[in-house]
């Protein structure tokens, strides 16, 4: 799969301050009957976001959410826990976001994440208590320089597993990374024949 490659991300935030947001309450089980990536952004968080008329709830942040501006999601501590569902970034890629910054996310989220070219960032708890805390702040998420900014005010470090960042630097998931060194496999196969 390729998408836009991620460089350096500058969006204003939507925050979330719950913890412990899982993986069903990000894609209930309901919306799990595609394999397709496109189209779930719609059921995103739904039964945070519509009453059970399927009526949008006035109280949800996500509901008239601009996502030209606020392409960056600020969640609670232990973010995407819970099932291993490849849908649950799919659903927030989908809907429009492209990272999300929390202390804490779930490995099996952030590993699907990353191969579907959401940028799953981990920042210190001051750092993060910080972004809770100032919702709609337009940040800069660096992905070369594996930063997180606002403005010149303050600047955090996280870190991505290498090959990962090289993939979404590239836009690519790991088999298009793969895909894209067919010429130099095929030559090194040739060599060993």
């Amino acid at each position: 799969m390729a998408f836009e490659p991620i460089r350096a991300l500058t969006s204003r935030t939507v925050v979330m301050q719950e913890e412990n947001i899982d993986t069903d309450q990000i894609i209930p089980a309901r919306f799990l009957t595609t394999t397709s990536r496109k189209g779930l952004g719609k059921s995103v968080f739904y039964d945070w976001r519509y009453d059970e008329n399927g009526a949008p709830k006035n109280s949800s942040i996500l509901n008239g959410v601009n996502l030209d501006t606020h392409k960056i999601l600020v969640a609670g501590a232990n973010f995407g826990c819970g099932s291993s569902r490849e849908h649950a970034p799919w659903a927030l890629f989908d809907f429009g976001f492209r990272a999300v910054i929390s202390s804490d996310i779930a490995d099996i989220f952030k590993s699907n994440a990353l191969k579907n070219g959401l940028l799953p960032v981990e920042v210190d708890d001051k750092t993060h208590r910080e972004l809770l805390g100032a919702p709609g702040a337009t940040v800069i998420v660096d992905l070369e320089s594996q930063t997180v900014r606002i403005g010149d005010d303050w600047q955090a470090t996280f870190q991505i597993e290498p090959f990962a960042r090289r993939c979404l630097l590239d836009g690519v998931d790991p088999l298009g990374h793969l895909i894209k060194q067919m010429d130099a496999i095929e030559s090194f196969e040739r060599t060993c024949t």
